[in-house]
Parts: C-alpha cells; sequence; structure tokens
C-alpha cells in the first residue's frame, strides 16, 4: 500500500477537539492536494470526521472553511496551475472556492465508530485517557475490513502500553502534534520497540509534506516536551510557595512569572503556560508519569512528580485552559483580554488585582539587563546569538533577586534537559533544544552555554 493508497480512507477520532480539529484540518488538505494530481484521479478519498457531539461537528465544520480559504489564499499561485485546466475558474476567488469545496466534499462528519472499520489510517486525538484510547483502537481492530495502522496524538502516555494492551501487533505509532497544530510546526515521533517501520516511513512523509519539524522522542512517559515542561512547572510551583514564606503567595507567583519571562526571555511565564496548558491537564500528565517512571534504581529520593498546590486549587475550581474560541480561561491567573489581570489567593479564594502590587514586586527584583530585551525582540534581532549571549553575561553578574531567581531557573531547565539526554528519552542535546524552540517557542533551548557551567558543577 503506497502513500496515497494509504490516505484514501482515514478517520479521525476526537475530530472536534482543539487538537483533532487541527489534525483533521492538515489531514484534510493533504488528501484533497493528492486527490488533485493526475495519477490520483481514480482514487477515492474519504476523510471521518469522528466525535461525540452533532453540534460539536457543525462547528467543525465552519472552522475547516474557514481555515481552508486561508491556506488556499496564501498558496494561491500554486492552486493556480493544480486547476489550470478547469477553463470556469477565472480569477482567484473562485480558486480559493473550488479549493475550499473540495477539501470539506472529503470530509464526513459522523458520531459513529462503525464509519472507522474501513479506513487504513485511524489518527486518534482524544483526551488524555488511556482506558478510552485502548477501548476505541481495539473496536476498531476487532472490526476493521483492513488491518489499520494508528497515529495516537497522546502527550504523556507510552505508545508500547497503549499497542500492547490495544493488541494492534506494533501497528500504532504516537505523533505528537502541538497545539495548534495547523500552526505549530513541531510533530514529537515516538514509536515503540515493537512499531512497525513502514508507520515510521509514512509518518516522516506526512509529516514532510505538512511542513513539519520532527524530532524523535523515545517511549518514556512525558516524552521530551511534557517530560521537560512538566518538570519546569513543578519548580516553579515550588519557587513559588518558597518564596511565599516571606511575601503574599499572590506576589510570589507573580514574582516567578516575571522572572520566567522578562529575565529568560520567554514568551510567556510559566504560571501563563501552566493556565494555557490547564491545571487539571498538566496535574494528569503529571500523574501518567509519576505512575509509569517509577523510581530510578539506586536513587534513594525517587523524582515526586506531583504538586498538592495544583490538587487545592483545580478542588476549588482553578483550571485554566481555553474556551471553544481560544480565549484564555482563568486559572492562576484572572485573565482580562487575554492578558493577565489579576492573581487568585488560595486563602481568600479570591482574586487579587496585579496592579495592586506590581511595582512593588518590580522594585524589589530589581531592573533587567541592559541593553533590555524581550522575548519578541530578541526573537527579530539581526544579531540574536551576540545578543543573547550579552544579555545572559550581564545577568551572571547581577545579585539582584529578579536575576538570582533567574539564574536559579535556567540553571534547573539546564538540569532537566541533560537528565532528559541521560536518561535516553532524548537522544541527544539538540533534539531536546528544538522541541523547546519549535513546541515552546523559546528563544534559545535549554541546553545552552549561559548556564551550562553551574547546572554541570550540580549534575
Amino acid at each position: 500500500m503506497n502513500y496515497a493508497e494509504r490516505l484514501e480512507n482515514v478517520t479521525v477520532l476526537g475530530a472536534s477537539g482543539k487538537m483533532g480539529s487541527g489534525i483533521l484540518l492538515l489531514t484534510a488538505m493533504e488528501m484533497a492536494d493528492l486527490s488533485l494530481k493526475p495519477e490520483n484521479k481514480d482514487r477515492h478519498f474519504v476523510l471521518n470526521a469522528l466525535d461525540v457531539s452533532h453540534q460539536a461537528l457543525g462547528g467543525l465544520m465552519k472552522y475547516l472553511k474557514v481555515q481552508v480559504q486561508k491556506a488556499a489564499e496564501k498558496k494561491i499561485v500554486q492552486l493556480r496551475k493544480v486547476y489550470e485546466s478547469h477553463a470556469d475558474l477565472i480569477d482567484n476567488k473562485d480558486i480559493v472556492d473550488r479549493y475550499v469545496s473540495d477539501v470539506c466534499a472529503l470530509v464526513r462528519p459522523t458520531t459513529t465508530l462503525e464509519s472507522a472499520y474501513g479506513s487504513s489510517l485511524v489518527f486518534e486525538a482524544v483526551i488524555e485517557n488511556p482506558a478510552l484510547k485502548i477501548k476505541l483502537f481495539s473496536q476498531i481492530n476487532k472490526n476493521s475490513t483492513k488491518e489499520p495502522w494508528f497515529f495516537t496524538n497522546t502527550s504523556s502516555i507510552p505508545v508500547h502500553e497503549l499497542d500492547e494492551k490495544a493488541g494492534l501487533g506494533g501497528r500504532l505509532l504516537g505523533v505528537h502534534f502541538y497545539n495548534p497544530p495547523a500552526i505549530q510546526k513541531l510533530v514529537e515521533l515516538i514509536r515503540a520497540a515493537s512499531t512497525k517501520d513502514e508507520l515510521v516511513e509514512f509518518a516522516l512523509a506526512y509529516a514532510k509534506n505538512l511542513r513539519k519539524i520532527v524530532v524523535p522522542s523515545n517511549d518514556f512517559a512525558g516524552f521530551i516536551g511534557n517530560g521537560h515542561f512538566m518538570r519546569d512547572a513543578l519548580y516553579g510551583i515550588s519557587e513559588a510557595e518558597r518564596l511565599s514564606k516571606e511575601m503574599p503567595f499572590t506576589e510570589a507567583v507573580y514574582t516567578v512569572n516575571r522572572a520566567t519571562q522578562d529575565f529568560l526571555l520567554r514568551p510567556m511565564g510559566i504560571f501563563q503556560l501552566i493556565d494555557y496548558v490547564g491545571l487539571d491537564v498538566c496535574q494528569y500528565i503529571m500523574s501518567v508519569m509519576a505512575e509509569r517512571l517509577g523510581t530510578p534504581s539506586g536513587k534513594v529520593s525517587p523524582e515526586v512528580l506531583h504538586s498538592p498546590l495544583l490538587d487545592r486549587l483545580i478542588a476549588a475550581g482553578v483550571k485554566g485552559g481555553q474556551f471553544s474560541d481560544g480565549s484564555q480561561k482563568d486559572g492562576f491567573f484572572k485573565y482580562e483580554k487575554n492578558r493577565p489581570a489579576a492573581l487568585y489567593d488560595p486563602e481568600t479564594k479570591q482574586y487579587v488585582p496585579v496592579a495592586s502590587f506590581q511595582a512593588a514586586c518590580d522594585a524589589k527584583m530589581g531592573p533587567l539587563p541592559e541593553p533590555a530585551l524581550s522575548w519578541k525582540s530578541i526573537m527579530k534581532h539581526p544579531k540574536k546569538e551576540a545578543a543573547l549571549e550579552e544579555f545572559f553575561s550581564k545577568l551572571a553578574s547581577m545579585e539582584t533577586p529578579g536575576a538570582v531567581l533567574a539564574r536559579r531557573y535556567g540553571e534547573r531547565s539546564l538540569e532537566i534537559g541533560l537528565k532528559l539526554v541521560s536518561d535516553k528519552v532524548a537522544n541527544s542535546e539538540e533534539d531536546v533544544n528544538t522541541v523547546l524552540l519549535s513546541g515552546f517557542y523559546h528563544a534559545y533551548g535549554p541546553i545552552n552555554k549561559y548556564f551550562k557551567k553551574a547546572a554541570r558543577i550540580k549534575a
């Protein structure tokens, strides 16, 4: 079965979710592009968009039309060549409308699992629940008229576990897109020991056609991305808890968040990132990792992958995440127009306006190194590497509370990255850095020369 044949009949499970909808969009356009090639004129392409809600599927189709139109407008020159034999398509609008129609015509919204029984490729993007994933895989595999390949978008569950429990015999591969899939360039590729080579070869071709950056991760819970992020988040939480012994909790969270954003030149602070992903999602991923990674042999104190603070906040209804329109839900921060405006106080269960303490906290943290940089400015800087080196060289010489906190954080981030390599989760330091650069939009990788000396001494 060649590449085009494998994509003739595809099912996306969880197609209306924020990950599933992006995967469906990308796959629908790839299938449409294949269908428009002369050599595939006799093939009949079908993409089943499977979800539990008819209402959600209706919203999915609206989303699909809007996004395909945007994509078509960007590649109008290419589409003019594709449709050059169609004399009725005269202006750009005609071509764009036709492409939107051709893509959407491939998609079959459905709520019945039976629709997947004729698929050669099943892409799973349901909630991060191993029992549900295994149930779906097993049922499709048992009733399929073919021997389908399965791709899972899991961000934490080991692929070998899902493969073995669903009885797929190596026909499962982890293909972890980052949110949102249509924009994010990174894909983590996770194969189990039993995964067939053909799946990997196909996935690499598929990702290449989608213009994605592929990083292989070995099959350990959390993989590279969450392997770093969850530990980074836990460190941020522990630093805020440490600081809360000498200042109000809200000020401690603000201080750590600002240190990780402004002093470390990240796109957002660690607590904003936790809010973006969702406190409950982070808590669940940590539990998956904790249960499956176990206690490393020879260590007196096993790694703790759990936060009682997250438990407490989630129990109080503080969860973060996004609404269906992409706007940010309240978590550690309360958001106004998607910008942090207040911080949650677990004692009073009220949000405290950031403006009431921001100036005092900033003064206590001290100034940024000069010349001042931001994540946005460094990403566009014509001499990025030299500017980073100057910034962090000056940060290393400063003994203000903000600089000290940021250095400790940078050293810990590096330590986490090095451990992912030494534990063989990642094949190389470059792979760790690529995941954080491409998947988290960091301006530099965690394994770097800016914090390397101190962290290597600790390790």
